[in-house]
Formats: C-alpha cells, structure tokens, sequence
C-alpha cells in the first residue's frame, strides 16, 4: 500500500471522509469526485495525479461501469 502524498489538512479530511488512506483507495474514485468533496481543491488533484502517475496507477476512469 503506497501512502499518499503531503497535501492539505482539509484535502487529507476530505480523503479521509471518503475512506481513502492510500493512493490504491483514490483508484476507486475519479478526479471529479473528489474535486467535488469539501476541502479539496485543484492543488490538492494535481498532487494526487502525479503522485498517482509515479506508482504506476490513476484515477477511475469516469466511463468504466462499476459493477
């Protein structure tokens, strides 16, 4: 499990309300999603993204069906 990166106090809450402690558990989200959470912003996505692009993964594609 890759922990994730240093970002802000209230985008760390906001990943924390949605259960996302490392960057495997913001795979299950798309960067939408979590823009849209109280607290996170764009800085905090950008991180996130490459953070993300570092290990080896990304965000959930937003047209891929979850079943």
């Amino acid at each position: 499990m890759t922990e994730l990166p240093t970002i802000s106090r209230p985008a760390t809450q906001a990943l924390a309300e949605v259960n996302c402690r490392t960057l495997e558990d913001v795979t299950r989200h798309t960067a939408k999603e979590l823009l849209a959470l109280h607290g996170m912003g764009p800085k905090g996505i950008r991180i996130l993204t490459e953070a993300l692009t570092a290990a080896g993964l990304s965000f959930r594609d937003p047209d891929k069906i979850e079943r």
